[in-house]
């Protein structure tokens, strides 16, 4: 391994792992000495890293917007391009923009090699039966989940019953043929999930549930795992 390319993973593995990062267990993923992640990051540093922490307390990367990209591998590259394809195909309106543009910028910042990779990717997502355009602003939706504020929607259910609730929204599931919001319904005291394009109209209501999102996230997620697990259990006693 080249001292280029041990700098370029040791950058991916100070983003990738939870901060603050041990030298010793960059070295055990890196298959490197100790002494030589030491160096490693007094070397990064030099380049203009900004990493905070010192030896026996562990390292946290601080992005600094002034630093050049590192660089992607090739198979990186294919992965950024089938990801953002396929979420032009089945993201909403402002994330499908977002998918295009980011793409474009990404092919004007990468080395002229791998910008023609991009340009001629052969990679791409194709989707027979897109979503079902939404009806609400989900971007607006989108800064609600991240804000961690209560909203209120109206919805109608596959019966065509219409209702309005407020909920705690927890997260978006872009799926092959709807879009789903994962949420705690204040009606029903209990987690649910709502089609996006069931949604006629949303409004925040200006109460936040902060900073219950991601247990709560967590506890939902756990939650379907165990009933996926149980059907597919009785789908295996009946076969």
């Amino acid at each position: 391994m080249t001292r280029t390319h041990r700098l370029f993973q040791l950058m991916t593995s100070l983003r990738r792992l939870p901060a603050p990062v041990r030298a010793v267990d960059l070295a055990e993923e890196m298959d490197v000495s100790l002494r030589t992640i030491y160096r490693d990051i007094d070397a990064l540093r030099g380049l203009g890293a900004v990493i905070d922490g010192e030896a026996g307390f562990g390292y946290t990367l601080i992005e600094d917007a002034t630093l050049p990209p590192l660089g992607f591998e090739d198979d990186e590259l294919e992965a950024l391009v089938l990801g953002l394809r396929d979420v032009a195909v089945i993201g909403d309106p402002a994330l499908a923009k977002a998918a295009k543009t980011a793409l474009a910028k990404l092919t004007a910042r990468v080395p002229p090699r791998q910008a023609h990779r991009l340009q001629h990717a052969i990679l791409d997502a194709r989707r027979w039966n897109r979503p079902a355009p939404p009806r609400i602003d989900v971007a607006k939706l989108r800064t609600a989940t991240w804000e961690e504020a209560t909203v209120e929607i109206s919805y109608v259910d596959a019966r065509g019953d219409k209702t309005v609730r407020e909920v705690d929204p927890l997260g978006i599931v872009y799926m092959q043929e709807t879009n789903m919001l994962l949420a705690y319904c204040h009606l029903r005291q209990d987690f649910r999930a709502f089609r996006l394009d069931r949604m006629e109209a949303l409004r925040l209501t200006g109460r936040s549930f902060r900073p219950r999102r991601v247990p709560m996230l967590r506890d939902y997620t756990a939650y379907l795992r165990a009933e996926m697990a149980r059907e597919a259990e009785e789908r295996a006693q009946q076969a």
